[in-house]
C-alpha cells in the first residue's frame, strides 16, 4: 500500500513537471517566434535601405555577447543539452537548475530566432529536465525518483517543442535514459501528455510540422526507398563527421575566445539572411514551403534544391559547433526534407515517379536521416507518424529509417549524443569515486548479448558497495539470492553508494559489452 501510495504521488508530480514544462517551453517557442518575425522584418527592410544593417550588425553582435557570455558563465548552458541530461541520468553530471533554465532560455531565445541553422528542441529537453530536477529537489524526492522527475521533464519539453507527446517520451527512453522500465515510461508519457496540453490548448501552438499527404507509396516503387535509404544514411554520416571535425577546427581559432566563436556564424548568417531568407532559421519554414515549391518541377528547381542543402549542412554545422545554446532536431529534419524533395523531383524529371509521391519521400526522408543521426529510429518512426497524424505511410517510412540507419552502422557512424556526451564526461572525469554514504539506486536492463544473461548473480564480481536488490521481470520485482540466474529481458535495480553512481554505471557498461548509446 505505501508502494502504491508513493507511486501516485510521482505521477501526480510527473504532471506538475508536465505542466510547469509545458508553460516555460510554450513561452520558449512564443518568444522565439516573436523575436524571428523582428529579424525578419529587419532584413527585408535592409533590402530598400542599407542603413537597416547598421541595427542588423549591432543587434547580432550583442546576441553573440550576450549568449557567449552565458556559456562562459555556465559552459553546461551551451549546445543543446541532451548529452548533459545524458550525463546526469548515468550520474556523471551534477548541475545546477536555476542557473542553467533562465539561461537557456534566454539564451536559446535570442539565438535561435537570429535565423542561425539551429532548433529549439534540444533545448527544450534541458529546459524540461531542469523543471523536473527543481521539482525533485523542491519536493525532497529520492535519487532516484529525482531522474525519474528529471527524466519526465526532458520528455515534457521535447514533448511541448515538437507537439509530439509520444515522440517526446519515446525519445527519452530509446535515446537519453535508455531504461524502459514502468516507473519510467508511465511518468515521462504523463508529463508529455500534460505539457502537450499546454502548449496546445493556451498557447494555441501546434505541431511544428504539418505535413498533409493524400496517397499511399505503392510497393512496386520500393526499390526507390532503398536508394533514398542509402543516401541518407551516407549523407547523415557526413554530416556526423562534420560535427565532429568542426568542433576540432574551433578549437584551433585563436583570434577569439572559446564563448565568442558564436561570432563567427552570426557574421556569416547576414549574407545568407538576406539572400535567401527562406532557408534560415531550424527549417520549418523551408519545410512547409517544399510542397508549393516541388509543383514547378524542374530541374531548375532540383539545382536549387540541391544548393540549399549544400548550405544548410556546412551552415548548420558552423552553427552548432560554434557552441551556442540550441539544438539540431529541427535542423536534421529540415535537411532531411530537402534530400527528400531533391530526389523525388529527379526521378519525376527521369518520369520514373508520378509528381504526387514526391511529398511521401519527403516525409519518408525526415525519418531516415534523423535515423541516421540520432541514432533513434523508432523516436523517428513515431514523430513523423504524430506531425504527420496518418498510419498510411508506417511499413514506408520504416524501409526508409532502417536503410539509413543500417548504412551508418556499416559506416561505423556513432551516435551523436552518446559521442558528445562520452567527450563532456571525458574532460572532468574523476577517477577516484566519492563515498557519500547516502544510498542511491540504479536500474539495469539486459539485453540479448549482454554477458551477464545467463549468469547466476553470485558468478558476476560487482562493482565495490554495489548489490543486486532486485530482478524485475516479467511485470513484477524478484527478492533475488546467490542462485538466482539472471536472464535476457530482466532490468537488475542495484542499490549502491549516490557518490558512485556514475562509476558504477561505467564500469556494469563494460562488464556487459554492450553500447546503450547505439
Amino acid at each position: 500500500m505505501k508502494d502504491k501510495k508513493e507511486q501516485i504521488k510521482l505521477l501526480l508530480e510527473a504532471m506538475v513537471v508536465g505542466l510547469f514544462s509545458g508553460f516555460v517551453v510554450g513561452f520558449f517557442r512564443f518568444g522565439i517566434g516573436k523575436m524571428t518575425e523582428l529579424w525578419l522584418n529587419l532584413f527585408h527592410v535592409a533590402h530598400r535601405n542599407a542603413l537597416w544593417f547598421i541595427p542588423i550588425v549591432i543587434g547580432l553582435a550583442l546576441v553573440g555577447l550576450i549568449a557567449g557570455y552565458f556559456v562562459k558563465k555556465y559552459p553546461h548552458v551551451g549546445g543543446s543539452g541532451i548529452p548533459e541530461v545524458k550525463l546526469q541520468l548515468a550520474g556523471n553530471l551534477t548541475l545546477k537548475w536555476w542557473p542553467t533554465l533562465w539561461r537557456k532560455v534566454i539564451g536559446g531565445i535570442l539565438v535561435i530566432s537570429t535565423g542561425l541553422f539551429l532548433g529549439p528542441e534540444g533545448p527544450s529537453l534541458q529546459i524540461g529536465s531542469t523543471i523536473g530536477q527543481g521539482i525533485g529537489e523542491g519536493t525532497k524526492e529520492s535519487k532516484t525518483n529525482s531522474r525519474v522527475l528529471l527524466a519526465t521533464g526532458a520528455a515534457s519539453g521535447l514533448a511541448a517543442a515538437f507537439g509530439a507527446p509520444l515522440s517526446g517520451a519515446l525519445f527519452v527512453l530509446e535515446e537519453v535514459f535508455h531504461n524502459f522500465s514502468p516507473r519510467i515510461w508511465l511518468n515521462a508519457l504523463a508529463g508529455a501528455l500534460v505539457s502537450d496540453f499546454v502548449v496546445s490548448n493556451i498557447f494555441g501552438q501546434k505541431p511544428s510540422l504539418s505535413l498533409v499527404y493524400r496517397h499511399s507509396f505503392p510497393v512496386k516503387l520500393y526499390g526507390y526507398l532503398l536508394v533514398l535509404g542509402l543516401i541518407l544514411g551516407l549523407l547523415g554520416h557526413l554530416y556526423k563527421v562534420g560535427l565532429f571535425k568542426g568542433k576540432k577546427i574551433y578549437a584551433k581559432i585563436t583570434f577569439l575566445p572559446s564563448w565568442l566563436y558564436g561570432l563567427i556564424p552570426l557574421t556569416l548568417l547576414i549574407p545568407i539572411a538576406y539572400f535567401w531568407p527562406l532557408i534560415t532559421g531550424p527549417g520549418n519554414r523551408l519545410i512547409l514551403a517544399l510542397p508549393h515549391i516541388i509543383r514547378h518541377s524542374s530541374w531548375k528547381i532540383v539545382g536549387l534544391l540541391l544548393f540549399f542543402f549544400i548550405v544548410r549542412i556546412a551552415f548548420s554545422i558552423i552553427s552548432y559547433d560554434s557552441g551556442l545554446p540550441s539544438g539540431i532536431f529541427l535542423p536534421i529534419l529540415t535537411m532531411g526534407a530537402v534530400i527528400g524533395a531533391s530526389y523525388g523531383l529527379m526521378l519525376v524529371q527521369l518520369h520514373l515517379l508520378p509528381a504526387k509521391l514526391v511529398i511521401n519521400l519527403i516525409i519518408f526522408a525526415m525519418a531516415g536521416f534523423f535515423a541516421a543521426v540520432i541514432r533513434a529510429p523508432f523516436t523517428a518512426i513515431m514523430l513523423i507518424t504524430e506531425m504527420v497524424g496518418s498510419l498510411l505511410h508506417l511499413m514506408p517510412l520504416a524501409v526508409v529509417a532502417f536503410i539509413a540507419l543500417l548504412v551508418d552502422m556499416l559506416l561505423n557512424g556513432d551516435p551523436i549524443y552518446g559521442t558528445l556526451a562520452r567527450a563532456m564526461s571525458s574532460k572532468s572525469k574523476n577517477d577516484v569515486p566519492i563515498i557519500s554514504g547516502k544510498t542511491d539506486q540504479l536500474t539495469v536492463p539486459i539485453y540479448e548479448d549482454s554477458r551477464l544473461a545467463g549468469k547466476e548473480i553470485m558468478q558476476v564480481k560487482w562493482p565495490k558497495h554495489t548489490l543486486v536488490k532486485a530482478i524485475y521481470r516479467d511485470g513484477q520485482y524478484v527478492v533475488p539470492n546467490g542462485q538466482s540466474i539472471i536472464k535476457a529481458g530482466d532490468s537488475l535495480v542495484l542499490t549502491l553508494d549516490a557518490g558512485q553512481r556514475g562509476h558504477v554505471f561505467s564500469q556494469i557498461k563494460r562488464m556487459q559489452k554492450v553500447e546503450y548509446d547505439g
